[in-house]
């Protein structure tokens, strides 16, 4: 009885403890003037593939765009190492599992440097200073009363590292064999009832707390399906969370500290590595102690019952603050089909942009790329973006407009007219305003309509470049004004477009304004706010912008 008292006074304080944090951590932390972007680690058990690009690809853009509002930026990517999926993997390769790793976690450096993805910490969890992060966030835990020894039984994913619950599981008939196997009803990946003696984690206790979040930040989980589904996931309850494995059973994993017979949960371990990314944990001189917590957290939305459960119920009991947005994009497919290596339908990440070059790539995804439903893969749309959109569009109208027949003198033409010409309105509006309609485009993370309104844009001033007929008025020394004119307005589109288009095809709109004679230090959002009146020298570039593509 006494036993009993004792163990129900712990968790009456236990949940005290629950709705308190560290106030002095949150307020530096959200008064950080650093913005935070990360993208899921990445489980080394296969190769890139093109949702891997697509992640990264998406959390790379974010952060060229907070770069191009002036904002100091940081963005942790990497590799998740351990687990048991990792040490059958080498195994099979009769590899040490390190080695395993070290190899796979290469290929993902390599599709970042490929993809002009530019991060500012690469966390691999085999790094003795993620060990270290792991173990402080374990021991804070474990002080506080958030993790207790116990036993667990429930049905498990080697596939998903992941424990379910009955609710969570079917039996379904394996077309292959003809047996009856359970299976993850969310993953479709086949469990095994398991039972063993492990460390759990409180995650009961933070239902209500969850929900209070997510109510009070409607953008802490985009796009609205995938907040819906945590929702619902919530109110059906949450039950305690295992959080280690015995170390008969997985070897290669972190230890649990003082307790060699048990390895960290996969998951507590991977998670800790946005921590790891900012130095944690913290000290004053720690480079990056104010970054967190990440302003924009990109995953897929396979791995969303971790971000926005089991992360921000960690992050509660350790006293941290939350993810300000955890975005969780839909999947590729092709034809309508799920991507898969028995169908034949993987897509090489190096492949493609080797074949088409990586800005045309980059645009691509995010302008097709599945947010709220899943995005279907096809060259032929890559090739129509390049060709109606890049070359087509943008690239004919700058070279149009600089064309030596109608710029003899290479240099931009200035227009300090206080009087809208009538002829000049609607495109003049366009312009102007294309920034602002973007930029809420993009902040409501709607980005196939963002960069739409730039298109739309550039696309209104090529019919008023063919409607202004400058090669006519060229010939006219009494048209020298109006040709001005048309010709500001037609490079004011593309500088515009330039500026906004920079977090995308970093490459090519640098040679785009480059060519305009933007100076480095006018290539920023609120430069593209507005009309820029001064005439600029032109500078001549090797290169056509957007060449046709080679044949196939």
């Amino acid at each position: 009885m006494v036993y009993n008292m004792r163990i129900l006074s712990f968790w009456n304080l236990s949940k005290r403890k629950l709705y308190k944090t560290d106030c002095i951590l949150n307020k530096k932390c959200y008064n950080s003037t650093k913005a935070f972007i990360t993208t899921p680690i990445y489980y080394v058990n296969a190769v890139p593939h093109i949702g891997h690009l697509y992640s990264t690809v998406l959390a790379d853009i974010i952060r060229r765009n907070y770069i191009l509002h002036g904002k100091e930026v940081i963005m942790s990517t990497g590799t998740d190492e351990h687990g048991l999926k990792i040490q059958q993997a080498a195994n099979s390769k009769n590899m040490k599992p390190i080695d395993f790793c070290n190899r796979v976690s290469e290929s993902f450096k390599e599709l970042c440097k490929v993809a002009n993805i530019e991060y500012s910490s690469f966390e691999r969890t085999t790094n003795m200073h993620h060990i270290e992060a792991v173990n402080a966030l374990w021991n804070k835990l474990m002080k506080d009363g958030y993790i207790y020894k116990g036993k667990h039984e429930g049905w498990y994913a080697i596939s998903d590292e992941a424990f379910y619950a009955n609710n969570q599981v079917q039996e379904i008939e394996d077309k292959t064999s003809g047996q009856k196997i359970m299976i993850a009803i969310e993953s479709g990946q086949r469990v095994e009832w398991t039972s063993e003696e492990n460390y759990k984690f409180r995650l009961s206790a933070f239902r209500d707390r969850l929900l209070e979040w997510i109510d009070k930040n409607p953008t802490a989980i985009v796009p609205n399906n995938r907040r819906n589904e945590v929702i619902s996931w919530l109110k059906l309850g949450l039950t305690d969370l295992s959080i280690s494995r015995l170390r008969s059973r997985l070897k290669w994993g972190i230890q649990v500290p003082n307790d060699p017979d048990h390895t960290i949960y996969v998951w507590l371990d991977a998670l800790t590595n946005y921590l790891t990314a900012t130095g944690y944990p913290w000290s004053d001189d720690t480079k990056d102690n104010n970054a967190f917590p990440p302003d924009v957290q990109v995953i897929g939305k396979d791995i969303i019952r971790f971000h926005a459960v089991y992360w921000p119920a960690f992050l509660m009991a350790a006293g941290l603050p939350l993810p300000k947005q955890i975005l969780a994009h839909a999947h590729w497919t092709m034809g309508k089909q799920k991507m898969s290596k028995s169908r034949g339908n993987v897509v090489d990440p190096f492949q493609v942009i080797k074949q088409y070059g990586v800005d045309a790539i980059r645009y691509y995804l995010i302008r097709d790329g599945g947010l709220a439903d899943d995005g279907d893969y096809s060259e032929e749309m890559i090739q129509k973006r390049y060709k109606k959109d890049l070359m087509g569009q943008l690239g004919n109208l700058l070279n149009r407009a600089t064309a030596k027949s109608l710029l003899p003198n290479r240099i931009v033409p200035g227009n300090y007219n206080i009087m809208i010409d009538a002829r000049d309105k609607v495109i003049h509006d366009q312009i102007t305003k294309t920034a602002g309609n973007f930029n809420k485009a993009f902040e409501e993370r709607e980005f196939n309509k963002a960069y739409s309104y730039i298109f739309d844009m550039v696309s209104q001033a090529n019919k008023y470049f063919a409607e202004n007929e400058p090669w006519k008025l060229a010939n006219n020394s009494k048209e020298n004004e109006r040709l001005d004119t048309v010709l500001f307005y037609s490079l004011e589109a593309c500088r515009v477009a330039g500026i906004l288009l920079q977090p995308v095809m970093p490459s090519k709109m640098a040679s785009l304004l480059t060519r305009l004679g933007v100076s480095p230090n006018k290539r920023f959002f609120k430069d593209a706010t507005q009309l820029d009146p001064t005439g600029r020298p032109l500078v001549e570039i090797d290169n056509v912008l957007f060449p046709k593509l080679a044949r196939v």
